[in-house]
């Protein structure tokens, strides 16, 4: 765990504290013929040895090192103005699924820490995160539309997709709370978002809007809850 967190540091340091915003943008112009593509990711192999202290890493510092490179010659590749901020996520995501990789095959040749993805816990979570991210978006677009078309016609200046992230992350904090058995969270975040939506409810003077928005919210936060109390109950008997 220590070798893992020591080059999860690397990694923080190397993508956000030693990446200038100048070397970004050399990378998104001239991709896999920036200079800056390659001494970032020697930055980083460097990060790991010198936090690890210990030269016996060095294959797995190249490893990273190596991985690194193409994974982010990958985003350059591919990524454009529209698809920028999600191929942010997934290069993160991916460089993340990468150290804990290497950590678990490093550490635990034997692969005795396989267990983890054949246990009951591990799918019904994973299972219960895709549905609140992405399920639950889209039996709410289709159970709401009659609805978001009479009154989004006269106003939509709100920001693309914005109401559906505000969801996702909110259905996934209830999710965490109740996991975590911390239903004070649950309540706090419904105040929380009461109290940010009051302003634009009492100027809209919309009954329409306010309906819909308790609509929302309250379909939202209850799917989040089932969700969540049917993962604690497959966990726990299963």
């Amino acid at each position: 765990m220590i070798i893992f967190i020591k080059i999860l540091l690397a990694h923080i340091l190397g993508d956000f504290l030693l990446q200038p915003k100048s070397w970004v943008t050399e990378k998104e112009a001239k991709k896999w013929a920036s200079p800056k593509l390659y001494l970032h990711v020697l930055i980083h192999g460097v990060l790991i040895l010198l936090l690890v202290w210990d030269f016996r890493y060095w294959a797995l510092a190249l490893t990273v090192t190596v991985t690194h490179f193409l994974i982010d010659l990958a985003k350059l590749s591919f990524q454009n103005k529209s698809t920028k901020t999600s191929w942010f996520i997934v290069d993160q995501l991916l460089h993340i699924l990468v150290l804990v990789g290497v950590s678990l095959v490093w550490f635990y040749p034997d692969t005795s820490w396989f267990w983890i993805f054949e246990s009951v816990g591990f799918w019904t979570i994973l299972a219960a995160v895709c549905f609140l991210s992405f399920g639950v978006s889209v039996i709410m677009n289709v159970l709401l539309e009659p609805w978001s078309l009479k009154i989004f016609d006269k106003a939509n200046d709100s920001l693309s997709n914005a109401g559906k992230y505000i969801g996702i992350l909110e259905r996934l904090f209830v999710f965490v709370f109740i996991l975590t058995d911390h239903w004070e969270g649950v309540g706090f975040l419904i105040t929380a978002k009461s109290v940010f939506r009051f302003g634009d409810l009492k100027e809209s003077k919309d009954r329409k809007l306010t309906e819909y928005i308790l609509i929302g919210t309250l379909m939202s936060f209850g799917m989040a809850i089932l969700t969540a109390l049917a993962t604690l109950y497959i966990t726990k008997t299963f």
